[in-house]
């Protein structure tokens, strides 16, 4: 009577693992792809409901709220998905920290360093709508 041996050889395991390695080396980086878009688009929701709020508060100050307080004075704070990866300022569009006449503002949302957003690039929303990502128009 032969006696009979169960299990699997190197040979069946070594390709297993390189079936696996291929696998994952093809959906890794589309999973990290996905995850820096659902990033950049809670950041541009976020610049969106600034600048509704930002038209609220031309209604009521007639001005918009500009500087390191404009997120304060707009009753913004950033949200979880926002604040890891993104550091948000409001200028007024020629780039100063001051209320300017005609009333302008310009939200910018920085990517942090050594996050995954950092080679995705700035995000920018004007008074006028005008919208850019990493120096170029549109979202």
């Amino acid at each position: 009577m032969k006696l009979r041996q169960h299990g699997f050889t190197l040979i069946e395991l070594v390709v297993v693992m390189v079936i696996v390695a291929i696998l994952t080396a093809i959906a890794f980086p589309a999973y990290q792809s996905q995850q820096r878009k659902g990033s950049r688009v809670a950041a541009q929701a976020l610049l969106v409901n600034i600048a509704n709020r930002q038209a609220q508060y031309l209604l009521d100050a007639r001005n918009y709220a500009v500087g390191p307080g404009a997120l304060g004075a707009l009753s913004v704070s950033l949200p979880g998905e926002v604040a890891p990866f993104y550091t948000v300022a409001v200028e007024n569009a020629a780039g100063g920290t001051v209320p300017s006449t005609p009333p302008s503002f310009l939200i910018i949302a920085t990517p942090i360093a050594g996050t995954r957003q950092e080679a995705d690039g700035e995000l920018r929303l004007g008074h006028d709508g005008t919208k850019s990502r990493g120096g170029n128009p549109g979202w």
